[in-house]
């Protein structure tokens, strides 16, 4: 068994408080446990809406800054852009080769992503969970914290592990296990309480951003959609999807139980409410927000941190797909 924990985010927009509370403020207690790689995955970036070039390697020094702000320590961690280590792409052609096409047939974020006219959408969407596969199985990773938007691309890698194994009448791939990420941290939109928070979402009101100002994100919240039920009743919170999902922002900022929060703001209107939920969330973001901007004054810090990470990763990867190559019969 191996003690790795592989995850990423796509460079394809701002940092929000959802990869935050979602993903990175728990991959910052995860780095403390296990031998942690955690990729800027810009590769997976490119496979639906493209970017301009300068607005893509912007992304990702953003997202480096986001990643250290956050509290990703790159002395624990390995920190690193997907494609400056070709295993990525290699292993994903290679693994392409044990996945049957009906297996990727059945992935819904495809169906979703395409939409309508999926005759127009690009080979690097369909084979998008091959690649994430490819990303996970390479450093042999037996920990991957995903979300539940995610959860049918990681059964995935699984199958494609064991499918390999079992060709080749051996263990080599780690099958990995999903590490469920805490339900309450999956933060949806400020617009629309049964879509997640996305930086995809045309609306700039449906998320706040890491480097949004305080001054934008008390507007935000205070435009953030409710309802016209008067209280915050704990009991009625499954029925009430937009009021459900700022009081577990409340909730996961502040430490307190859902009920607690509930019982607290019980005693006060929304127009209170949100300005608490404002100040709280100004309170995490403000100083994240400065730290992201210092360290971006340093592009050439952020270069070496992505550097000193790609030849890390690469060294593990090498040296796996090496292994993987003699195991398939190629002559190296």
């Amino acid at each position: 068994m191996s003690n790795i924990v592989f995850s990423g985010i796509q460079p394809s927009g701002t940092i929000h408080l959802g990869n935050y509370l979602g993903a990175i403020k728990q991959w910052v207690d995860l780095q403390d446990k296990y031998k942690s790689l955690f990729c800027i995955v810009d590769l997976h970036a490119i496979t639906a809406n493209k970017l301009l070039a300068s607005e893509l390697k912007s992304n990702i020094f953003k997202t480096v800054a986001a990643y250290i702000a956050c509290g990703i320590d790159p002395e624990k961690s390995i920190i690193f852009s997907q494609s400056t280590v070709s295993g990525h792409a290699e292993l994903s052609g290679l693994l392409g080769c044990y996945t049957p096409v009906g297996w990727l047939n059945r992935m819904t974020q495809f169906k979703d992503k395409a939409g309508s006219d999926k005759q127009k959408a690009s080979l690097g969407l369909y084979s998008y969970p091959v690649l994430m596969a490819a990303d996970i199985l390479l450093y042999r990773a037996q920990y991957v914290p995903v979300g539940d938007d995610q959860k049918q691309h990681l059964e995935l890698a699984r199958d494609i592990a064991l499918a390999f194994n079992n060709y080749y009448k051996l263990d080599y791939f780690v099958v990995p296990e999903i590490l469920v990420l805490d339900h309450a941290s999956r933060i949806m939109s400020l617009r629309d309480g049964t879509s997640k928070m996305s930086k995809s979402d045309p609306s700039e009101y449906s998320r706040i951003n890491l480097d949004d100002t305080d001054d934008l994100i008390v507007k935000k919240i205070g435009k953030a959609k409710t309802d016209s039920i008067l209280g915050f009743d704990f009991t009625t919170l499954k029925c009430r999807l937009e009021i459900s999902n700022l009081i577990n922002i409340y909730s996961v900022l502040s430490s307190l139980d859902v009920d607690k929060v509930c019982e607290e703001m019980s005693k006060h209107n929304m127009k209170h409410f949100k300005k608490e939920l404002a100040d709280l969330i100004i309170s995490v973001i403000s100083p994240i927000r400065e730290k992201v901007i210092d360290l971006l004054r340093d592009r050439f810090y952020l270069h070496e941190i992505l550097e000193k990470g790609a030849k890390k990763a690469a060294e593990v990867a090498s040296h796996n797909m090496k292994e993987i190559k003699d195991i398939v019969g190629f002559v190296q």
